[in-house]
């Protein structure tokens, strides 16, 4: 295979016609609705950072998947952490920031809107984004998922490698979505719960990580069998794997805390849905964004009524 470079690292990519339609289709939906949105409610659009965010999120995933990173991650196992790493906890966040399940909200009226905070408040989700369990999941999903028999497993068959991708994407988004407390949940989690969650999930990641970095020899069959002249040595891409997972980890979650604490304490506490949104300025905005948070609420709003007659 051409040695990665800085060079090939920029310009190799693998077109995944499966995954390309999955992210075309959910950014063309999430579109869609902002469109609705703005038609619908002329004077309260669909704020564009949160479009931004959203679309940053799917372009994470196209990267983890389709560009070098994903065209490497059978040759190296460094290079199979960052993917990991994009996908679990990267691209999670931003999708959540950008709000979809919100979105849907505002975009649709009844019957759509009542089916759909039904199903975000039902006992199944509550019980999944439960912070005990979500963190119990994302720790299990990280550590469990990077044992050499599983690890072996996913190189050997590319239909397992690819359900490991979605279970990243799962595992990282229940597990953001409580943290990050951007959606109508019906259970929402303290600033403190929040903080300890990102302590849990980062302790398991660093642990995951330093495994790999005290090992001698390369642990992983698949990788062991790859043969080329260029890169790192087996142990060493080995140990900077593990170095990808401990700072990656790191980073992210340490940049989440500090978002957090910035969005805390700039809270205004009258405001029904958390932090002010981008675009309100005034006792008087703020006053008709909560008036038509309640009416979503009760199912009443223009959506509902557009939806009746």
């Amino acid at each position: 295979m051409t040695p990665l470079t800085p060079r090939t690292a920029l310009a190799t990519w693998q077109f995944d016609p499966l995954a390309s339609a999955a992210l075309i289709f959910v950014a063309a939906a999430y579109l869609l609705c902002t469109a609705r949105v703005r038609r619908r409610h002329p004077s309260r659009p669909w704020p564009l950072p949160r479009t931004l965010t959203f679309l940053g999120g799917l372009a994470v995933l196209a990267v983890a998947t389709q560009s070098s990173v994903g065209a490497y991650d059978d040759v190296l196992f460094s290079a199979h952490m960052v993917q990991h790493v994009l996908l679990i906890m990267g691209a999670p966040p931003l999708l959540i920031v950008g709000r979809p399940v919100t979105l849907l909200l505002h975009s649709w009226g009844n019957p759509v809107h009542t089916r759909l905070k039904r199903a975000v408040r039902s006992r199944l989700v509550t019980a999944l984004t439960w912070p005990p369990v979500a963190t119990a999941l994302y720790c299990a999903v990280v550590a469990g998922t990077h044992t050499p028999p599983f690890m072996d497993l996913v190189l050997e068959n590319q239909a397992v490698h690819d359900a490991e991708h979605v279970l990243y994407v799962f595992a990282g988004y229940l597990f953001f979505l409580p943290v990050l407390d951007a959606e109508p949940l019906k259970r929402r989690v303290s600033p403190i719960g929040g903080f300890l969650m990102l302590l849990i999930a980062m302790l398991a990641d660093s642990a995951t990580g330093i495994v790999y970095t005290f090992q001698g020899r390369q642990v992983f069959a698949p990788y062991a069998r790859v043969v080329r002249a260029w890169g790192p040595s087996q142990v060493t891409d080995l140990h900077i794997g593990g170095y990808v997972m401990i700072m990656g980890s790191d980073l992210i979650m340490v940049v989440i805390a500090i978002w957090l604490s910035a969005r805390y304490l700039r809270a205004d506490s009258g405001h029904l849905d958390g932090p002010r949104p981008a675009g309100l300025r005034g006792e008087a905005d703020l006053a008709a964004y909560n008036e038509y948070l309640r009416t979503l609420e009760a199912g009443s709003g223009p959506g509902a009524r557009g939806a009746r007659g």
